[in-house]
């Protein structure tokens, strides 16, 4: 099964920076275990654009689609065998980045 697995940031409280090394050695693990599909990190909230083309025209907002102090820092996705190895790998994932993590399975 595949999992959505989001790296959440706080404003207020920003995860240490000098993680990389430590989230690239998580990332070959992943790897060579098979759960790596995916990964990737974002842009600060302020380089994004919210679209929504619902009515008659495209109405384009900059900004996130919500203002708050946590926010999507990046994301994996993995494949794990059920939720208990992806809630062990998230487990580790917030430890190694030093950020909060959550985990959503596709449908």
């Amino acid at each position: 099964m595949r999992y959505l697995v989001s790296v959440i940031d706080d404003k207020d409280n920003p995860g240490s920076t000098d993680r990389q090394p430590a989230i690239s050695a998580f990332n070959e693990r992943l790897i060579a275990e098979g759960h790596w599909v995916f990964a990737g990190g974002l842009a600060d909230t302020d380089a994004a654009t919210v679209i929504d083309n619902r009515g008659e025209q495209a109405v384009f907002s900059d900004g996130p689609f919500v203002e708050s102090k946590e926010y999507l820092a990046g994301v994996w996705v993995w494949e794990a065998p059920d939720l208990d190895v992806a809630l062990k790998l998230a487990a580790e994932a917030s430890k190694v980045c030093d950020r909060k993590i959550e985990v959503r399975p596709f449908l």
